[in-house]
């Protein structure tokens, strides 16, 4: 069961009951979101990998406000976008419309999305021109790609409620879907996680958290890293 809760910035998040926690910060949904995946993630690829298309892979797809905000980005700045997310149990069309993340995006995103997302759980499919979206039911250590990303949002419960989701196997597991040069962002900072990226390749940035959070992790895979 998932509950429709209001965080401190007026935006919704959902608790999830069985794991014990908010999908998105009680601080602010909405400005954590914008803070941690857009501009620490994806405008920062974007920067990085110029004139070219943007594959992401998003560790819990949840609710879908990351990539609403990514492609709402994506679109106003024409940058395509090809978004993947891991979602191991995937949220009801009932359970994503009563967010009201819809006053967060245009009408034509917001539509794509409802219209498009069951048959994004099956395939990957274009929602808007040059914007892709494809929901991959699994579990994080079961799934496996040809594809390699260009930024990964690691979005997953915390530690504290889901310590199985931030081990050093895992890590290791996810970063190899990066390409050289990739780019890895989460919201949160452990000496564990910067350990275990260093471990595989990773150069670490601190950057400031969002509200409720000093500081965040945005970690590039060197170009040596195979």
């Amino acid at each position: 069961m998932n509950k429709l809760i209001q965080t401190a910035d007026g935006s919704n998040t959902l608790y999830n009951e069985s794991i014990g926690e908010n999908y998105h910060s009680k601080h602010g949904a909405l400005q954590e979101s914008k803070h941690v995946f857009i501009d620490a993630g994806l405008k920062h690829a974007i920067a990085s990998f110029p004139d070219q298309e943007i594959a992401v892979l998003e560790v819990g797809f949840g609710t879908g406000l990351n990539f609403l905000m990514s492609i709402a980005h994506s679109t106003e700045h024409k940058v395509a976008l090809k978004y993947t997310g891991l979602e191991a149990f995937p949220l009801t069309i009932e359970e994503l419309e009563s967010t009201g993340y819809n006053a967060y995006v245009s009408d034509a995103i917001w539509k794509s999305l409802i219209d498009n997302y069951g048959k994004a759980l099956l395939q990957a499919v274009n929602l808007l021109p040059d914007q892709q979206l494809k929901i991959v039911q699994t579990y994080l250590h079961r799934f496996e790609t040809a594809q390699r990303f260009d930024l990964i949002y690691f979005d997953a419960f915390s530690v504290q409620h889901q310590p199985e989701m931030w081990t050093d196997e895992i890590i290791v597991h996810t970063c190899q879907f990066l390409k050289p040069g990739g780019i890895f962002v989460t919201y949160a900072i452990t000496g564990k996680l910067k350990r275990a990226l260093k471990a595989v390749g990773f150069t670490i940035e601190k950057l400031p958290g969002a509200p409720g959070k000093r500081e965040m992790l945005r970690a590039t895979k060197t170009v040596e890293t195979k």
